[in-house]
């Protein structure tokens, strides 16, 4: 099993979410993020003042697949979520060790 750790732009979620549901994978965790990488911010204006913001709004997916779709959603989310512009985000790939289902108790793939 794997997780995947996608940051992506907002406006890109319900895409990156519709693949997903195509390749029948229908977990996600939806978090909303501030951060930054190469791109450092932006400058932005309110009110005829400008100022620099340091943390863009991101939101970061956790999604556990098995290992077989471990590669086919990571392209999904690649491929919706890029935009060509700086700021798209990251994909983190992480091995996991296990997983239990609170209600049942099952565990492993069927826990997924």
């Amino acid at each position: 099993m794997k997780k995947i750790e996608a940051i992506i732009k907002p406006f890109k979620l319900d895409e990156v979410k519709d693949a997903l549901d195509k390749l029948g994978i229908h977990g996600l965790t939806v978090t909303e993020v501030r951060g930054y990488g190469r791109q450092k911010g932006h400058v932005e204006a309110y009110r005829g003042i400008e100022y620099q913001v340091q943390f863009n709004a991101k939101v970061k997916l956790e999604v556990v697949v098995s290992d077989s779709l471990a590669e086919k959603a990571v392209t999904a989310i690649r491929d919706t979520a890029n935009t060509g512009n700086i700021g798209d985000g990251k994909i983190f790939i992480y091995p996991l060790e296990g997983v239990v289902r609170i209600r049942t108790g099952e565990s492993g793939d069927a826990a997924i």
